[in-house]
């Protein structure tokens, strides 16, 4: 065996924490896709893109130091010249730096962007999580008020409704603002230091870099030390308050159900204010579909002029769990018009030409390109979807007509074949 066929031997798989997306879930990914598309457009948001990696200096200003994500989570390298790029692992710190930079700080306010964009972060893979993962996220600068909370939740709330998922829930919190976070921070790292022998030693870490992270611990021990700790929504300021309340306000005049949840605490340093999670029952721990909240500081923080902002990330992958869970059946969203099932050359030159002109004119039409059978032929166009079959052969081509099947009724047409072509763009 020649050497290069003995490298070659080995098999290459994907890496961990990726994912093959293939037909029939493709479909799913691209349904999802139009819908949260079509969703915010109609709220009036445009789409935005940005580089799939950065400077990693912009997740250590935007994200946080001290955050899960900078200090395990982000894939890192350096390119020739030696500077340190991460690959994206959140949409919000890229979409400020590009307003920053492009000078859209000025345009008319609020801002109002939205994006597709694959992330990475490097964390144990499991259901719904893993290390490459595709977001859906929404961003708004400019508009500081309670009504801008509620659009972005609205708008996350239309989504799931849209998408016909049930059994899931927004739960809603305040964590304050740099007027009133100094007073919680300090009542909690008392609080957490007085259980700290029940703590994990990353909890530990946190009393002082980053108290509120332990809130939000997945470990047991943690858990139950959260659930008597200081809660945020009791030591906010008069502000702080209002804003809950007109938020809670708009909720409710709207008919959005949510719970006040004072262990949301979101896991970036950026938030202040409304942090937000649509979270659903029964697909597993990573049961978060999507989350968000205010990061009012985070524009100046990268060097912008004060600019309040609010936003949401929301999982493809979890609200694919999450529709399963429901039993929603996705629409396979392109399937062809017109298979043609040809026999002998002639019909197969015939069924070229028909086909081409059909997708020329932006029809879905397809032909036999493997020589296979007439049975095998009408097996495949049954496998495809195609809504009519046409049989074509040498006696078709000498009488100039043909029979067009529609297949979900099995209703037969005679045409001429000069008349295929409008009857395929007709219906």
């Amino acid at each position: 065996m020649p050497w290069y066929m003995e490298k070659n031997m080995e098999k290459i798989i994907k890496p961990r924490g990726t994912m093959d997306v293939m037909a029939p879930d493709v479909f799913a990914w691209n349904y999802i896709e139009k819908k949260v598309r079509d969703v915010a457009d109609r709220f009036g948001f445009t789409e935005i893109k940005v580089p799939t990696f950065e400077e990693i200096g912009l997740f250590r200003r935007g994200v946080g130091e001290t955050t899960d994500v900078v200090q395990k989570e982000m894939y890192t390298f350096t390119d020739k010249e030696g500077t340190v790029y991460a690959l994206r692992p959140e949409g919000t710190a890229s979409v400020a730096r590009a307003i920053i930079e492009n000078g859209k700080a000025t345009d008319t306010l609020p801002l109002k962007y939205y994006y597709v964009i694959n992330c990475f972060r490097y964390e144990k893979p499991e259901a719904g999580r893993s290390r490459e993962f595709v977001q859906f996220g929404t961003e708004m600068f400019g508009a500081p008020s309670a009504g801008a909370d509620f659009t972005i939740i609205s708008l996350g709330d239309t989504v799931i409704r849209e998408l016909g998922i049930t059994g899931i829930k927004l739960h809603i919190n305040s964590i304050g603002c740099p007027n009133c976070r100094p007073a919680y921070r300090a009542a909690l790292k008392d609080y957490l230091k007085s259980h700290s022998d029940e703590l994990c030693d990353t909890c530990l870490d946190r009393i002082e870099t980053n108290p509120l992270r332990a809130l939000d611990c997945k470990n047991d021990s943690c858990k139950k030390v959260a659930e008597n700790a200081p809660r945020t929504i009791d030591h906010l300021c008069p502000e702080c308050r209002a804003h809950m309340d007109e938020l809670e306000g708009y909720l409710k005049a709207c008919g959005i159900d949510y719970v006040v949840d004072p262990h949301i605490v979101r896991g970036l340093d950026y938030y202040t204010r409304t942090v937000f999670e649509f979270i659903a029952e029964g697909i597993g721990s990573q049961s978060t579909v999507c989350g968000g909240g205010r990061y009012d500081g985070l524009m100046e923080e990268l060097g912008g002029p004060k600019m309040a902002g609010i936003g949401f990330g929301m999982g493809i992958t979890r609200i694919i769990l999450a529709m399963k869970q429901c039993g929603i059946e996705v629409p396979r969203l392109a399937v062809p018009k017109l298979y043609i099932a040809s026999m002998g050359a002639n019909a197969s030159a015939k069924a070229m030409e028909i086909v081409s002109e059909l997708r020329n004119a932006g029809i879905g039409a397809d032909c036999d390109i493997m020589g296979r059978s007439l049975k095998a032929q009408m097996k495949y166009a049954d496998k495809i979807a195609a809504e009519y079959v046409l049989m074509l052969g040498d006696s078709e081509i000498e009488a100039g007509t043909a029979t067009i099947k529609e297949m979900a009724t099995s209703e037969q047409t005679t045409l001429k074949l000069d008349e295929i072509i409008d009857f395929i763009k007709g219906k």
